[in-house]
C-alpha cells in the first residue's frame, strides 16, 4: 500500500531569468493536498465542486493514501502551483493563459508536476490552443491501455470509462509527455470528473462511478510515483 506523507512546499525559482531551472523542495511535515486549477477566459473552472473532494476520500478510504481532506484552488500564474504534485482542471468553455502563466505551468510540469484535464464538454478547442502555449507544438498522443497510468492502483484494461455521452464518440485518454514522462493526462469524451461527483448531482450508475474513481486513483498514484517515488 502506498502512502504519500511528503508535502511540496513552495518552490523558489532562483535566477530564472538568468536561465536557472526550477527545483522541487520537499518537507516531511504533512500530507499531500490535491488542487483545482483556476484559469481566466470565462470558462467555469469551478465546475464539479464535489469531484476532487470525493476522489481524495476514495484514495484515502480504498488505498490508505493519507491525503488532506481539503481541496486547494490555485491560479495558473501563482508560485503556489508548486505546492501541489497533482492539479485538476475542468470546465465547459473558454480557457486563456497569458505568456507568463503558460511559462509558469511549463516550469511546473518540467519540475515534476502533473496536470489532469477533464473536458466537461465544450473546452476541447481551448485546451488544445492554450496547451500549445505551455508546451510549444504540443503533441497530444492517445495513451495506450497498456500504459502504467491505467494500472497504477487498479487494472483498467478497457481504458477510460464513458461517464457521459457528449458527442457519442469513444472516450480517449490523451497525453503530453516530457522526456518520456506523462505530465498531462486529458480525458476527452469521457467526463471522468463527473463520475467523481456526489451521486445526486448526475445519478450515474454505481458501476460507472466506481470505474471513474478507480481511474482517478490511478492518475493520482501515477503522478505521485513520478514526483517522489513510493514508500
Amino acid at each position: 500500500m502506498f502512502r504519500f506523507r511528503i508535502n511540496f512546499i513552495r518552490v523558489v525559482v532562483f535566477g530564472y531569468f538568468l536561465g536557472a531551472g526550477a527545483h522541487w523542495v520537499y518537507a516531511q511535515n504533512g500530507f499531500y493536498q490535491l488542487a483545482v486549477l483556476k484559469y481566466r477566459g470565462g470558462g467555469d473552472w469551478y465546475a464539479n465542486p464535489t469531484a476532487v473532494r470525493n476522489l481524495q476520500a476514495f484514495c484515502n478510504d480504498e488505498l490508505g493514501m493519507g491525503l488532506s481532506d481539503e481541496v486547494a484552488t490555485v491560479e495558473v500564474g501563482s508560485t503556489d502551483l508548486f505546492d501541489y504534485p497533482w492539479i485538476h482542471m475542468t470546465g465547459h468553455g473558454n480557457v486563456v493563459f497569458s505568456a507568463s502563466e503558460a511559462r509558469n505551468l511549463r516550469i511546473y510540469l518540467e519540475a515534476g508536476g502533473f496536470l489532469h484535464i477533464s473536458d466537461n464538454y465544450g473546452m476541447d478547442a481551448f485546451v488544445r490552443r492554450e496547451m500549445n502555449k505551455v508546451l510549444q507544438n504540443a503533441d497530444w498522443q492517445e495513451v495506450p491501455w497498456t500504459h502504467p497510468v491505467f494500472h497504477s492502483a487498479y487494472d483498467l484494461d478497457q481504458g477510460l470509462p464513458k461517464v457521459h455521452e457528449h458527442d457519442d464518440r469513444p472516450p480517449q485518454g490523451l497525453g503530453l509527455f516530457l522526456k518520456g514522462r506523462l505530465v498531462v493526462f486529458y480525458d476527452y469524451e469521457s467526463d471522468l470528473s463527473d463520475g467523481w461527483e456526489d451521486y445526486q448531482v448526475h445519478r450515474d450508475p454505481e458501476e460507472i462511478r466506481q470505474l471513474a474513481l478507480q481511474m482517478g486513483a490511478n492518475l493520482v498514484t501515477h503522478a505521485f510515483r513520478g514526483a517522489i517515488g513510493s514508500d
